[in-house]
């Protein structure tokens, strides 16, 4: 059991040039921060649901609620992928694999963004989370 996470700032810093200097994301860029972006899934802490290798679709303007599949940044500043648990006023990042454990953030700050759909090779395996 190996958990992947990786820091804000290693993320940032692995961005491609031209994106950081405005040929990605901002006023300057093709793309807006607002925009959808794909992820792929690269442990096993969100099985069964989402499999290692499967793409996520994350929406950051998605609507943030209980039980919603996040991408969020945790406590020591690493972007993870989780179930956004909220109970009595706590948030509370949760795998569906049992053997992880469950990060409780300090709010809803900490979410970058809101899983709308995961894909893979058979038509089947596509879903949507945000209807």
């Amino acid at each position: 059991m190996s958990e992947t996470r990786i820091s804000v700032e290693t993320f940032k810093q692995s961005l491609q040039p031209d994106f950081k200097k405005g040929g990605g994301m901002g006023e300057l860029g093709s793309c807006s921060e607002s925009e959808p972006y794909a992820m792929q899934v690269t442990d096993d802490s969100m099985e069964p649901e989402f499999d290692r290798g499967c793409i996520i679709i994350i929406d950051p303007t998605g609507i943030v609620r209980d039980g919603a599949y996040v991408f969020a940044v945790d406590n020591k500043d690493e972007y993870i992928f989780r179930q956004l648990r909220i109970l009595d006023g706590r948030h509370l990042l949760v795998a569906l694999n049992e053997s992880y454990q469950t990060i409780e953030i300090s709010g809803m700050d900490r979410i970058e963004g809101v899983v709308t759909q995961r894909a893979g090779k058979r038509r089947s395996y596509h879903k949507w989370y945000d209807k």
